[in-house]
């Protein structure tokens, strides 16, 4: 039985980064993200046309590069709504002259992946229909990584926007969002004890190996969990650069409440803020819970 509602959202997703205004102008270049107004402390707040913040960029050029192989962001997944908006998305990042770390088909999804100036990673994607999306003989969704045909994909444009001279759009729509966010942990058995156990994310996807991708309210993967080059590796460092924490926003209060009390009865760290219970996992990973 289902714990969380499809009601259930994200973001936004902080980072800590060293050079706040490259870093901000690349999202706002290259990705298509606008600047919200500066909050305290210079934090950029960046988000898709008419939307909330999506990322936030907190500023701390005295911070540390992030340690090989511990555990915090893999990457942070930006949705668009539909494939149109996705060709734009690839052809906004060539225009900004950045190249692509890898173009999937993911069965449910297409996605395009790029890394930022400090090395966050990214993924820009489009869903499917859900009545597209296939389940294999044991019931489990069925997902995969596959070429995406990125000439295909561009044939989305007119054919005068397909042109190297046509003007790239320069925003990312309304309606964009942050999907899902990726993360490198230590250990799987862990991540899904507080992930799924604790929290009440359902668990989607197995198949991969290295992997778990859990989800509320049905959909392929609102957390994405991996030990492809972290297991067994040190836990995140608050200080570092990179991930400083994700929202994770609820349904209702109700929710997040009964969240919050599975996670302080499972012995996991918790702390009060203003606007929100923050969270520890067992990879020293900030979780902020909203409603």
């Amino acid at each position: 039985m289902a714990v969380l509602s499809p009601a259930l959202s994200l973001g936004p997703i902080r980072l800590t980064v060293a050079d706040a205004a490259g870093v901000a102008a690349f999202y706002e270049r290259a990705i298509g993200l606008r600047r919200h107004a500066d909050a305290d402390g210079g934090i950029v707040r960046l988000g898709a046309e008419h939307g909330p913040p999506l990322v936030e960029l907190v500023p701390d050029a005295a911070a540390p590069p992030r340690a090989r192989r511990s555990s915090g962001l893999f990457h942070l997944a930006l949705l668009v709504p539909d494939r149109a908006a996705l060709a734009q998305a690839l052809r906004r990042v060539a225009r900004a002259g950045w190249r692509l770390d890898g173009a999937s088909d993911h069965l449910v999804s297409e996605a395009l992946y790029l890394s930022d100036p400090e090395g966050n990673g990214i993924e820009l994607y489009r869903d499917r229909p859900r009545e597209e999306w296939q389940r294999s003989a044991d019931g489990e969704l069925a997902m995969a990584t596959l070429p995406l045909d990125l000439d295909d994909l561009l044939a989305e444009l007119p054919a005068a926007e397909r042109e190297p001279a046509a003007a790239a759009g320069t925003e990312m729509p309304a309606g964009t969002t942050l999907g899902h966010v990726h993360l490198q942990v230590s250990d799987l058995a862990a991540a899904e004890a507080f992930y799924a156990g604790a929290l009440g994310f359902d668990v989607m996807v197995r198949g991969y190996p290295g992997a778990l991708f859990v989800a509320a309210g049905g959909y392929h993967h609102h957390l994405g969990l991996n030990t492809w080059s972290s297991a067994g590796g040190p836990p995140a460092d608050p200080a570092a650069r990179g991930l400083r924490d994700f929202a994770i926003h609820f349904g209702d209060a109700g929710e997040r409440d009964r969240a919050t009390n599975r996670l302080a009865e499972s012995g996991y760290p918790l702390r009060e803020e203003r606007d929100a219970a923050v969270a520890t996992d067992p990879f020293g990973i900030s979780v902020r819970l909203t409603a």
